[in-house]
């Protein structure tokens, strides 16, 4: 089983409700609020672990779904585990697998899993709790996400009210399941978004003994107004002094939002995603490269950004590496984001600790949308 204390400690909290804490896992210390890269097959697209590690990154999240694919994760057990497959000697977190496989067609979920078709290869298998544990298990990540049912936010009360009473009933198997002895295991509570459904996922989950929880079933088209409710709703539900993981959010200001709800835990796959299009997140709103009006500016990306991009390549040098189709553009575009988010996630933490995330919310929302 997992160990017992994840060691979390609060170092301050902001008089709106922000959380500034640290914990600790087999990898190595987190600070939060902490924001994860996304490495959804085992590495983040286009960029070396070493680069992610100079952003600031202190924690990635792999997917126990894409992982299981073919020979992967035979793959990973053979050079020794995650961590070594990723070149990573931080904290892993991996997600379950649920939230792809409800996104697969002609799935068919039933009390013991989920039966879909893998889409490699074709071939039908069952997902259960149990199996989605012995995948992380052998995978060796660090925090190990419980495996539930990511419902639509256009699902109806019925439907949600049953997929709760599931997704409780296997968060249950997930805790009775075995994991190495310094993995930590996370409960997702989900409800839709009714709060009411909410409240009872959360007191249903949080009176299993995890070791962190988790808010699901966001980021899934319901908008920015309908999130910030559901977190508000769940977010006091959640204990005081465990890790709480919003999955999937995602955009600066969502994230700021979140924080502001008490929220300590983000992942996305924007910053890298956005990248290899050629977006760049910067302190004065979002640049895309490949406009025109960059041709012939030598300024960097950021004038206030000290990554290896900004110190090195101007505006327009990275745009003709866009143009000449070289992979290096999206490596460089790639670390220029992460590092945008890590300063940001540092900047957050700062402000909790000077009592004064609602004035740096607010300035840092009206400089970063003054462009846009």
């Amino acid at each position: 089983m997992a160990q017992k204390d994840i060691q979390f400690t609060m170092l301050a909290k902001d008089k709106s409700g922000a959380r500034r804490g640290e914990f600790t896992t087999h990898h190595g210390s987190v600070q939060t609020p902490a924001f994860m890269p996304v490495g959804t097959a085992g590495y983040v697209h286009s960029t070396p672990a070493k680069d992610v590690e100079e952003s600031g990154s202190q924690v990635l999240l792999a997917n126990t779904y894409h992982l299981s694919l073919g020979d992967r994760l035979a793959s990973v057990k053979y050079v020794g585990g995650l961590h070594r497959f990723m070149g990573w000697n931080q904290t892993i977190l991996t997600d379950s697998g649920g939230f792809q496989v409800f996104s697969l067609p002609d799935r068919v979920i039933s009390d013991e899993g989920v039966t879909f078709s893998y889409e490699e290869e074709g071939e039908r298998v069952q997902l259960t709790p149990e199996r989605s544990m012995e995948i992380q298990r052998d995978l060796g990540a660090d925090i190990v996400m419980a495996f539930d049912e990511c419902v639509s936010h256009t699902a109806d009360r019925k439907y949600v009210e049953e997929s709760l009473a599931l997704t409780t009933a296997w968060a249950r198997r997930c805790r009775a399941s075995a994991l190495q002895e310094h993995q930590f295991l996370f409960g997702i509570v989900q409800g839709g978004i009714y709060d009411d459904l909410r409240r009872k996922s959360a007191k249903e989950i949080t009176s299993i003994p995890f070791d962190g929880f988790a808010i699901g079933g966001v980021s899934v088209g319901e908008g920015f107004d309908l999130m910030r409710r559901v977190v508000s709703v769940t977010a006091p539900c959640l204990p005081e002094d465990l890790p709480r993981y919003l999955m999937g959010v995602g955009l600066p200001e969502d994230i700021l939002e979140a924080v502001h709800q008490g929220m300590d835990m983000f992942d996305c796959v924007i910053p890298t995603r956005y990248a290899r299009q050629g977006t760049l997140f910067t302190r004065m709103g979002k640049l895309r490269i490949k406009n025109k009006n960059f041709r012939k500016d030598r300024y960097p990306l950021d004038t206030h950004c000290s990554c290896y991009t900004c110190r090195t390549f101007s505006r327009m040098v990275l745009r003709y590496l866009f143009f000449s189709g070289d992979p290096l553009a999206e490596t460089l575009a790639t670390i220029h984001n992460l590092t945008f988010y890590q300063d940001l996630m540092t900047d957050i933490r700062v402000a909790i600790e000077e009592n004064r995330f609602e004035s740096f919310k607010r300035e840092w929302l009206e400089r970063y949308r003054k462009n846009r």
